[in-house]
């Protein structure tokens, strides 16, 4: 949300923001229902990373009756995404983001240590550190990987992924209309949340460009939700375009799971002391910010 918003700002360039937490969690959410993919109806939208499954139909039924029963009486299933239906069974939808990385954006699950040991798990579900304790050795075997593949020691992999890069181009090339759920600013595309921020939902992709399509108001807690990071982009954006410091550190002060667990005072101690670890990398600020 941040680098498109941040990028539709301070160009003229068209662009449009991906990921893929929409289509896979739509699989996912086929999976724990046992629907055949092509045969789940859905509509989503919201923020990237926090964008909501307003509805769920197999065949013209609601499925959430029977999501909500599995999350509630299921522990197989429930424990395979504990953060997203403790949300879901609270707030009324799914988001698309993962357990582990969406406990990080609300101020519910990891602000005492009861509740991360009640709601986190090991691995990809939010285990404290898991990022940055792997992340070496993940980088080590990709490039190990990539460069086997640039040798010719391994075969480039041919099948289509679920990212929308390919029939992106088949769209604006082949004229293959194509839709995706992409990150765009908001022109009216969901009515309760700010225009001219960045908000994701599905866009329609042809020889002619993006095309968002308009999706209404999404239901008002979500929004709340969805609200609360969307000015958190506004200050990170502002501080970028104009090396702002002190924007960025109003950014972290309403960061809601930051706001949570620390007070202002220790919040600002924090900024200091990691924008000095960093500051090889933000001399940028210390320009002053061209015409």
């Amino acid at each position: 949300s941040i680098l498109t918003l941040a990028a539709a700002r301070s160009t003229s360039l068209p662009g449009v923001g991906l990921c893929h937490s929409v289509q896979g969690t739509s699989r996912q959410l086929a999976e724990y229902l046992s629907i055949p993919y092509d045969e789940l109806e859905w509509s989503c939208a919201g923020i990237n990373h926090n964008a909501w499954f307003t509805k769920l139909e197999h065949r013209g039924v609601d499925q959430y009756p029977r999501l909500r029963e599995l999350a509630a009486n299921n522990l197989r299933v429930y424990e395979r995404d504990p953060v997203r239906f403790e949300v879901m069974l609270h707030l009324g939808a799914f988001v698309t983001e993962s357990s582990g990385h969406f406990s990080e954006y609300v101020p519910y699950f990891r602000k005492r240590p009861d509740l991360i040991k009640r709601y986190v798990r090991p691995g990809y579900l939010g285990e404290s550190g898991f990022y940055a304790n792997n992340w070496p050795e993940w980088r080590r075997a990709n490039d190990e990987r990539i460069q086997g593949m640039l040798d010719g020691k391994s075969e480039i992999p041919r099948e289509r992924s679920l990212e929308y890069g390919a029939d992106i181009i088949e769209a604006a090339e082949e004229g293959k209309p194509v839709s995706i759920w992409g990150n765009v600013v908001n022109d009216g595309a969901i009515e309760n949340l700010p225009e001219g921020g960045c908000v994701e939902v599905e866009c329609k992709v042809d020889r002619e460009g993006f095309h968002p399509v308009r999706f209404g108001k999404i239901p008002e807690q979500l929004a709340a939700l969805n609200r609360a990071h969307m000015a958190v982009h506004e200050l990170v954006v502002h501080s970028l375009l104009h090396h702002d410091r002190r924007s960025a550190l109003y950014a972290l002060s309403i960061d809601p799971l930051t706001a949570a667990v620390c007070s202002l005072e220790e919040i600002e101690k924090m900024f200091d002391e990691m924008w000095d670890a960093q500051r090889q990398f933000l001399t940028p600020f210390e320009q002053p910010v061209r015409a």
